[in-house]
């Protein structure tokens, strides 16, 4: 069954197909409120594979239109949706608070985040060196051999799929980032909603739709479905008219989506982010001058949103000593007084408390967060372990995903730079060091360079700051492609791929690398940038 949209703020539980609302037939879900148990309506039915075929049908159809379309025009085409989430005002902030339990000042903050990474890439549209177009003109003089004329530009890879993520119900779900890059490049995309709010994702995707049909956009460029992520996630990724992927998610489900892409007929490029338990290195002379303060903002940093960060700092790795103990003890006493939070789903929740139980048959308990009888809630959790027990452990170097972490005692600094060396990929690495530490934290520098998409020094790896030199990305498996970030204006490049035109007819070439520069933006032409 299907019916046209309409600008109203109904919800009506169903997926949007290339413009019009089209009801499942599959299983049905509800929005849950975490902090009750309480399903929310409507409900939704999952899709099934006839919706597939119609999603990446439709987007197929759309792709040379809406590629074809200026860097103008897309770039008003972002900011129209920005405006339509920003003026869905109250009643979007009030469902996604209800469906995730986060707390209203947070949902109002990724609104303003998820309307400004929009913004963000008109912008980047605007200005153009997102083309990267370069210019070797023709030397037909050149001996032994003449050069022919050679121009290279980006173009857009075709139909993307984006999964929805759990804990960034905007940011990082039906319009995010890896939406607004993607659209950006010139690539239609196909969201399938996460299950854990979908009254949120049905607000947000009317509002992109909207936005396709009044910039007078094709019908296919936006799709959202609702559906299993092994049935018609699976079969999304599997569909040879996806061109790529976008996913932010757990480690098993990040790498069942890269074998399923690697194993088509035409691989495709899976970006994914999964996993990562963002270590912190405290050095000595910092532990000796600060160690309380650190340790008391370092809890801040771990029981921000219930823990439930891709960057929380799930790992403290230092010397042990006075300063170490000074450190603990602060850290001990702020996660006992830290209260509850509620989590942002039932599974989330239960996957919590799993997984700090089994950390706990390792490790060495030091502190919980206060007892509760809510549902679904978080209790804060510090363990430490040594050295020799952390670089063996599977368990101990394993994500727990919330307000949990890992305090590692180190005989000295050369067994500490030998566990930064056996980490696994991660998406941040912090520093804590005074000017006395700085010899030390240069040898640690090297090192975590090739383990970790950011680097921080004296600050905590909660937040993400959305510009142009942000990196969010890092080694396996933190992500499934070191080369690139998810976050940032560089975010483009993951659904682009050059192309070089070789002798092209002057009246053909794209206005990117035509002569004259009609466009009038950066230009790389025999090696050196112009606007000329």
């Amino acid at each position: 069954m299907t019916a046209s949209l309409t600008q109203s703020t109904e919800l009506v539980g169903a997926s949007i197909i290339a413009g019009e609302s089209v009801q499942g037939t599959g299983t049905a879900v509800h929005g849950i409120d975490p902090s009750t148990g309480e399903n929310l309506e409507p409900s939704y039915k999952h899709g099934d594979l006839g919706q597939v075929e119609q999603a990446t049908s439709a987007a197929a159809a759309a792709f040379d239109a809406y590629r074809s379309t200026s860097s103008q025009s897309r770039a008003q085409f972002l900011d129209t949706i920005a405006d339509n989430i920003a003026a869905l005002g109250e009643t979007l902030i009030d469902r996604a608070v209800a469906e995730s339990g986060l707390p209203k000042a947070r949902i109002t903050g990724e609104v303003a985040r998820t309307t400004g990474q929009l913004r963000l890439f008109a912008s980047v549209l605007r200005e153009g060196s997102w083309n990267g177009a370069r210019i070797d003109p023709a030397i037909p003089d050149r001996t032994p051999l003449p050069r022919a004329d050679i121009r290279q530009r980006k173009v857009p890879l075709g139909p993307v799929v984006v999964f929805g993520a759990s804990n960034f119900p905007l940011a990082f779900s039906v319009a995010g980032g890896d939406t607004a890059s993607a659209l950006a490049a010139g690539c239609p995309v196909i969201v399938k909603a996460h299950d854990a709010h979908p009254g949120t994702s049905e607000l947000v995707g009317r509002a992109v739709s909207d936005a396709v049909a009044s910039t007078g956009m094709p019908a296919g460029t936006f799709s959202l479905l609702y559906g299993s992520g092994r049935t018609l996630g699976t079969a999304l990724v599997t569909d040879p008219r996806v061109k790529a992927v976008g996913f932010t998610g757990s480690r098993s489900g990040g790498t069942a989506l890269v074998a399923a892409a690697a194993g088509r007929r035409e691989p495709i490029p899976v970006y994914a982010e999964m996993s990562s338990i963002n270590p912190v290195f405290v050095l000595s002379a910092a532990l000796d001058s600060r160690g309380a303060d650190l340790g008391r903002a370092f809890v801040g940093s771990l029981t921000m949103g219930s823990g439930q960060f891709c960057t929380n700092p799930g790992l403290v790795i230092a010397v042990d000593g006075p300063g170490l103990d000074t450190f603990v003890e602060a850290a001990r006493a702020a996660v006992s007084e830290a209260a509850p939070t509620t989590m942002l789903t039932p599974n989330i929740a239960a996957s919590y408390a799993s997984g700090v139980e089994e950390l706990g048959k390792s490790a060495t308990e030091l502190a919980r967060g206060t007892e509760t009888d809510a549902p679904n809630a978080c209790r804060a959790a510090l363990f430490t372990t040594d050295a020799d027990t952390f670089v063996t452990s599977e368990v101990e170097q394993q994500e727990v995903f919330g307000a949990s972490s890992l305090i590692v005692r180190c005989r000295d600094a050369q067994q500490v730079r030998d566990v930064a060396v056996r980490l696994e990929g991660q998406l941040t690495a912090t520093i804590h060091g005074d000017d006395a530490d700085h010899a030390e934290a240069g040898k640690l520098l090297s090192t975590l360079e090739l383990k970790a998409g950011r680097i921080l020094f004296d600050g905590w790896p909660t937040g993400v700051e959305v510009g142009h030199a942000m990196v969010h990305g890092g080694p396996f498996p933190a992500t499934s492609d070191s080369r690139t970030t998810s976050v940032g204006s560089l975010a483009i490049e993951r659904f682009l791929r050059p192309v070089a035109y070789q002798d092209v007819p002057k009246s053909l070439l794209p206005s990117a690398i035509a002569d004259g520069n009609p466009d009038g933006i950066w230009r790389r032409v025999d090696g050196a940038l112009t606007q000329d």
